[in-house]
């Protein structure tokens, strides 16, 4: 098909459709709806992180004025059904999910009961009435409660606390090690933090027992895993279960998979016969939602006289909590494995360990990038390694860094990394900054008693999972019988603009108008697996893009037909089919669609009546890889430990840019929620599995006056895949840690002192310079 759409729609900095609607408090979220003879639901959770239940005494509750019910595990655990996500897939290895606590409890915020009454009020009021008598037992807390000998069992099915992915030592590292100029040993210490999305966990369920059918309001970034989990829980046929899709105030991986809590809900729905709400409290999102980046990594990193990388090894320990999110008991251990190396040549000697825990802490979910400690732990140790090496960071990494030239190139997974630009982002960043003025300018500031500091961290993102369950995303493209155009699919935006990308697409290959387009999401739409793993644009945009351009073919062989014209001499654009060099000869949208729908006989020979197109798209590749480099630079009070952000740079190569203003403020999201891992946030826990941050006032969450303007530099290489899309939703919070901490380090390097844990507070500032000088 040759026939040209005149618009110009991506590439384009348009205003997001759904700002309007959002920005004014006009946004239409689980907690906004409300349907006849509603009950709400609440949980009582546990205050213990390990012990057994003795009894429970619900018989208050039972008795308070407007409940309706209470259920404990005795209720909904055995009616409950398989409870597994259909990305992953059955289990084969992980802890038992029942909905809610049975004999024992396994972490603070554990579900031990719900409450359903008229309103909210009565049923938090009725679970204060709950007793439950728990016996204490001792808690798996830390990594070093894991590690220990005598640790008990935080599932006793189980066995065991540790899972292990071991790998046998290089052939050569002894020999690489020992013929090394230097060699570095470091541990970097994350620290549990949790997503916080404005808008918490909520889902409506309502179960008609006479219709057999289950319709249900979810906050998901996946409408169709809501759809499906829900068949198997409820165990009902799938296609009498319907799911409403509105607004979601942000997710970030944590709305990714249904949990043990909207398991209980549902299954209380059922139960109770009538509509049942619950909306999550901050309280509940902190402490039993999901957690991320509870991280250590040991590292070693050898070079040679020339700074070149020639041996690295990555031991990493991650707690999972006790109840991961979508059974995935081994954390993002996977992808550190393939990732570890970075935007670097692969180094002669390698080698890469993992052991995941579970502990009696709330589980562990996808957390933007949840492969980040690869590029965290190893941008801080090129930094460390510059440092003993008497080489600048920067000039490190241009020594090591992969060049267009040798692309593609097969990283230690065995993938070729193609279409990247890891040196140009590098210089790029450098220059927006100017790199070398700013250490003159360092230069001065320590003779003045002041510290300044700059990081860098780069990186490569795996965007738009290929393979398995994520491989595929449908769009059904149709225009209606007034000429609009109405896109079905799958995905579940959650904030990240697809009400307006997705549009851009279909206006561009479609040749319609962009105010024309509307974006329908939700569990009623083709198959697909949601949003998550930064696949929207590559994977969504491809369907998008393939439904608009075979229906434009349709559209144009209708109008050829009506204007006795050869499809090539046709153009098509602003929602009109026209001839080339004869805008006068022009046929409407409309003026098809009415022939289309309602006088199909005068459409060409063999044409199926409608104007619709449904199509599947896969990427290429296993990934859609995208790069980027980030550079912070950072002054430093090391008489009270503070630290002020300067600048803060990102050189970004995403590809084909949809909407270069989305792209932007995905880049300063996630920029700032890894700015905020590095410096505020702290899921802390007591030695007993205490949390110790329910609320905003200890988990600390970064605001606009602690963060600088954020400038941004853009190439666009693009992919192979469809369109020359990338992802590039997690690469702001992967990159952004180690940006800071080396900004802070290098600060701190006058006083020869390091911080290796997250987050970098002025406390562990002042500790670092003082350990530091004995």
């Amino acid at each position: 098909m040759s026939t040209p759409t005149g618009a110009r729609f991506v590439g384009q900095s348009i205003k997001r459709r759904e700002d309007p609607r959002l920005l004014t408090g006009h946004g239409r979220y689980v907690g906004d709806i409300t349907v006849h003879d509603q009950l709400e639901l609440a949980f009582l959770r546990s205050d213990v992180a390990a012990g057994d239940i003795r009894s429970i005494d619900t018989s208050a509750a039972e008795a308070f004025p407007g409940v309706v019910a209470v259920y404990t595990g005795k209720d909904l655990n055995p009616i409950a059904g398989d409870i597994w996500t259909t990305t992953s897939g059955p289990p084969a290895y992980g802890p038992p999910m029942h909905p809610l606590a049975d004999t024992d409890v396994r972490y603070v915020g554990d579900p031990i009961a719900v409450v359903i009454a008229k309103n909210r009020y009565i049923a938090e009021d009725a679970c204060e009435l709950i007793v439950v008598d728990i016996e204490a037992r001792r808690a798996v807390v830390t990594l070093e409660d894991a590690l220990a000998v005598d640790a008990p069992s935080v599932h006793p099915e189980l066995g065991s606390n540790v899972v292990d992915e071991p790998s046998p030592p290089h052939p050569e590292w002894d020999a690489t090690i020992a013929a090394a100029a230097h060699v570095v040993e470091k541990r970097y210490a994350m620290t549990r933090v949790t997503n916080v999305p404005m808008e918490g966990r909520g889902i409506l369920a309502h179960y008609d027992k006479w219709a057999n059918e289950l319709r249900v309001w979810a906050s998901t970034q996946s409408p169709h895993e809501i759809k499906a989990w829900s068949s198997r829980l409820l165990q009902i046929p799938e296609n009498r279960v319907k799911v409403e899709f509105g607004d979601v105030g942000g997710g970030f991986g944590q709305k990714m998979y249904p949990t043990r809590d909207e398991a209980a809900v549902l299954l209380a729905a059922k139960l109770v016969g009538r509509p049942v709400k619950w909306i999550e409290d901050r309280r509940e999102n902190l402490i039993a939602a999901n957690q991320a980046r509870h991280d250590i990594s040991d590292l070693t990193m050898a070079v040679d006289e020339e700074g070149t990388i020639t041996a690295f090894s990555f031991d990493l320990i991650t707690g999972v909590g006790a109840y991961p999110a979508g059974g995935a008991v081994g954390g993002g251990g996977m992808l550190v494995g393939m990732m570890f190396a970075g935007p670097y040549h692969t180094p002669a000697a390698m080698g890469f360990n993992a052991k995941t825990f579970v502990t009696n802490t709330c589980g562990w979910g996808a957390f933007r990038g949840p492969w980040a400690v690869e590029t965290i732990s190893r941008e801080q140790m090129i930094d460390a390694v510059a440092r003993k090496a008497g080489i600048d960071p920067l000039e490190l990494r241009r020594r090591n860094i992969i060049r267009s030239e040798e692309l593609p190139y097969t990283g230690p997974s065995g993938m070729p990394y193609m279409q990247i630009t890891p040196q140009e982002t590098l210089e790029q960043a450098a220059s927006m900054l100017g790199y070398d003025a700013f250490r003159a300018e360092q230069e001065a500031a320590r003779k003045e008693g002041r510290y300044l500091g700059v990081g860098i961290s780069a990186m490569i993102e795996p965007s738009a999972v290929g393979f398995g369950a994520w491989a595929t995303e449908a769009a059904t493209v149709r225009i209606d019988v007034n000429g609009l155009v109405e896109v079905q699919m799958g995905t579940g935006s959650h904030g990240h603009s697809l009400e307006t990308t997705i549009p851009q697409v279909v206006a561009e290959h479609l040749g319609c108008n962009f105010e024309d387009v509307v974006l329908r999401q939700g569990g009623d739409t083709p198959y697909g697996p949601g949003t998550g793993g930064s696949r929207s644009a590559v994977i969504a945009g491809g369907a998008a893009q393939t439904a608009s351009t075979t229906l434009r073919e349709k559209v144009v062989a209708i109008a050829a037909h009506l204007l006795e014209a050869n499809p090539e001499d046709l153009e098509v654009a602003d929602s009109k089919v026209s001839v080339k060099g004869t805008p006068a000869k022009t046929v409407s949208f409309r003026e098809l669609a009415g022939l289309a729908y309602l006088n199909p006989a005068e459409l060409p020979p063999d044409t199926e009546a409608g104007l619709e197109s449904t199509s599947r798209f896969s990427p290429p590749m296993p990934f859609t890889w995208s790069n980027a480099t980030h550079i912070c630079t950072v002054e430093v009070d090391v008489e009270t430990g503070m630290v002020k952000l300067l600048r803060y740079i990102v050189s970004e190569d995403c590809g084909t840019m949809i909407n270069p203003m989305v792209v932007e403020g995905q880049i300063a999201g996630g920029a700032v929620q890894g700015i905020g891992g590095a410096l505020f946030e702290e899921m802390a826990y007591d030695a007993d599995g205490n949390p110790l941050a329910t609320t905003f006032l200890d988990y600390l969450t970064p605001s606009s006056t602690e963060l600088p303007d954020f400038e941004y530099g853009h190439i666009e290489t693009p992919s192979i895949s469809l369109g020359g899309y990338k992802g590039l939703g997690e690469g702001g919070a992967i990159a952004a840690p180690a940006a800071v901490a080396n900004a802070i380090n290098d600060a701190l390097a006058p006083f020869g002192a390091e911080c290796l844990q997250f987050p970098i507070t002025p406390t562990r500032v002042l500790q670092a310079i003082a350990d530091a000088q004995g």
